[in-house]
C-alpha cells in the first residue's frame, strides 16, 4: 500500500495510476478507506482512483493538534497537489462530504457525489438543549475536589457514540468539526452534484439532502427508500450503477 508524507504526517492510500480523470474517495468519521473499496473496485478500470485513509483514521498518522474541517480540507488540497491531481471528481460519505463541500466551493472540481453528507447544522430538540444545559452544570460539579477524577466518565455519558469512541486529539477535532455549519458554502459549488441519501438516515436526516439539492445550483437527489446513513454501502450495486451513469460523460471524453 503506497504511503506519502504530507505536512509531517504519513498517509496511506491506494492509487491505481490510471491515465483517466481522477476520482478521489473520502470516507466518513471513524471509518477508513476499506469502506470505499467497493467504489474503488467499480471505477478503477475507467478512472484513476485515489482512496485514502484520512489523517487520524486507518493506517494514517493522527494530526499533531486538533483539526477542524478547514484544516482537513487544506490537507486534502496539499495531498492532491503532491499527487499532481487537479479538478478531481470527489465521491464522499458523511464526514468526508464536509471536506468535499469546502473543496468544491474553493477549488476547481469536475463533479461531486455526496452520500449521507454531513455539514449542515442539525435542528435541535428541546431534549437536546436540556441535555446540553445539564452537561454544562455537571462539568462545574465534577470540577470539585474528590469528583474531578470522574470527569472522563461524565463526558462519555453525555457524549455521542462517535465522541465516546475516541480520545485525545481526535476527540478535540470531532468537537470542532461537528460545530461547523457549511450551509453558506453550498451556493458556491458550481460543479454538477449528485446527492444519494437513505430515506431513514438518522445521522444526516433526509431534509439535509433536500436542502443541499436546493442550495447547490446544479444538483440532483436520489433517495434510497427505507435505508439509513450507510445506504451507499447497504445498496452498493445500486449506488455504483447510479454513479456510473452520472460519470458516463467523463469516461466518453477521456
Amino acid at each position: 500500500m503506497p504511503q506519502i508524507r504530507i505536512n509531517e504526517l504519513n498517509i496511506h492510500y491506494n492509487d491505481n495510476q490510471h491515465t483517466g480523470r481522477c476520482v478521489v474517495l473520502l470516507h466518513g468519521w471513524g471509518q477508513n478507506k476499506e469502506m470505499m473499496e467497493p467504489i474503488e473496485q467499480q471505477f478503477k478500470n475507467d478512472f484513476r482512483v485515489i482512496n485514502l485513509d484520512l489523517p487520524g483514521f486507518g493506517a494514517s498518522d493522527v494530526p499533531f493538534k486538533p483539526w477542524g474541517v478547514y484544516e482537513y480540507t487544506d490537507f486534502l488540497k496539499d495531498f492532491l497537489q503532491e499527487l499532481n491531481v487537479d479538478t478531481p471528481i470527489l465521491i464522499a460519505h458523511s464526514f468526508g462530504a464536509r471536506l468535499a463541500i469546502i473543496f468544491a466551493s474553493r477549488y476547481p472540481t469536475q463533479k461531486l457525489i455526496l452520500t449521507g453528507a454531513a455539514g449542515i447544522k442539525p435542528k435541535r430538540s428541546l431534549g437536546y438543549h436540556v441535555r446540553v444545559r445539564t452537561y454544562k452544570m455537571a462539568k462545574i460539579v465534577f470540577m470539585l475536589p474528590g469528583l474531578n477524577k470522574h470527569q472522563e466518565s461524565m463526558r462519555k455519558f453525555f457524549g455521542s457514540s462517535d465522541y465516546r469512541a475516541i480520545s485525545g486529539i481526535m476527540r478535540q477535532s470531532f468537537v470542532k468539526i461537528v460545530n461547523e455549519d457549511l450551509t453558506p458554502l453550498l451556493t458556491k459549488i458550481a460543479c454538477p452534484t449528485l446527492l444519494i441519501w437513505g430515506e431513514r438516515d438518522d445521522a444526516t436526516p433526509l431534509w439535509m439532502g433536500k436542502l443541499m439539492e436546493k442550495k447547490i445550483s446544479d444538483a440532483g437527489l436520489v433517495i434510497f427508500e427505507d435505508d439509513d446513513h450507510y445506504a451507499y454501502w447497504n445498496q452498493i450495486i445500486r449506488f455504483n450503477r447510479i454513479v456510473d451513469a452520472f460519470l458516463m460523460d467523463e469516461k466518453e471524453n477521456m
